[in-house]
Order: structure tokens, then sequence, then C-alpha cells
């Protein structure tokens, strides 16, 4: 009787023990994978199933993209080795089919992010751009306006130079025409005091 009843139970129990095996086997680093940072890469052109061991015998996980980021562990067997891919899933693959080299899609995924970003730049530059412009002509009326000022004012230094000289040249021009005058008359005294004297010495001679 009791082997009887322990029968059905054991057809309802023994799927249920080998699925937790399963689980078992495919999450003994689910923890490592939240904290591992990917390595390598499941090659281009490529539709790769995940097994629960290192064998095509052992129950598929699930597929993996070509091109996919994936995490290399240290387990390898049997041509298989273990990673954890981009949706923290943890099985085995064909060791050939992974390589630490990135692959079409991940190089695209690549490019685009930096497309994205240098789009993003242009259009900032493109709308920075009015301001700059005016900023630019601002500046250059202001550049055009200093430089008048200092045309301005190296001519007011030029006629101010030059007054000064010919100011020096009136003075010096002054000072001759006083020399010379003062010279002449001198020149005339002494000629009026020699004729004085000289008529003075006749009419002392006549008396």
């Amino acid at each position: 009787m009791l082997k009887k009843l322990a029968l059905p139970f054991l057809f309802v129990f023994a799927p249920l023990s080998l699925h937790a095996q399963d689980l078992d086997e495919a999450n003994p680093q689910e923890q490592t994978a939240q904290q591992s940072t990917p390595n390598g890469y499941i090659v281009d052109n490529l539709y790769l199933y995940m097994h629960s061991g290192p064998g095509k015998n052992y129950r598929i996980l699930g597929s993996v993209e070509a091109g996919t980021a994936v995490t290399i562990t240290n387990e390898q067997s049997n041509e298989f080795v273990r990673v954890i891919d981009n949706k923290n899933r943890n099985g085995w693959v064909e060791s050939k089919f992974v390589t630490a080299d990135p692959g079409l899609k991940h190089q695209v995924s690549e490019l685009s992010q930096k497309l994205t970003v240098s789009q993003a730049q242009l259009t900032n530059l493109q709308t920075a751009m009015p301001q700059l412009q005016s900023d630019y002509d601002v500046l250059e009326t202001q550049n055009s306006e200093l430089q008048k000022t200092i045309r301005d004012l190296n001519q007011q230094i030029e006629l101010q130079a030059q007054q000064n000289h010919n100011k020096v040249e009136r003075e010096q021009h002054q000072l001759l025409t006083y020399g010379g005058a003062i010279a002449l008359g001198g020149v005339l005294l002494g000629v009026i005091l020699t004729l004085l004297l000289s008529r003075r010495k006749r009419y002392d001679g006549w008396n």
C-alpha cells in the first residue's frame, strides 16, 4: 500500500528536484554576476544557446545574441566556458564562440553613442552661435572704437609735439633778436659816447 502511495509522489517531486538542481547549476555565481564587468563578447553572425552545464546535452537556459558583451569566468570544460551575459544569466557556451574583441554590434553601439554625444554638442554650439556672433560683433565694434581713439590720441600727441617745437623755436628766435638788439644798442651807445667825448675835447682845446 505504501509503495503504491509513494509512487505518485515520486513522479510529482522528481521533476521539481531536477529543476531545483538545474537552478543550482545555473546560478552559483548570480551574486558575482551583478558585480562583474564584461571582458568578452559573443562572435558576430551567430545565434548561440547557453546551457546549464559544459555540454550541449545540458538544459538550454536561453539564447545569446551575436556581439553580446559577456563576463568570462575561469571555469572551462569540454570546450565550453562559463559566462555571465548582459541579462545576468550564468551559464555555459562553446568557448570557440567567445572572443575578447568587441564585435560589430558592440562597435556600432559605441559609435551610435558617440554620434549622439556629437549631435548634442553640435546642437548646443548651434544654439550658442547667435549669442557668440552677437558677442563677436560687440567686440569688433569696441575694437574699432579703440583703434580710432588711439589714432586720435596719436594725432594729438604729434600736434602737441609740433606746437612745443614751434614754441621753442620762437623763444630761441626772440632770444637771438633781443641779444642782437642789445648788442646793436651797445655799439650805438659806444659810438655816441665816443662822439660826445671827442667834441668835448675840442671845446676844451678852444678855450
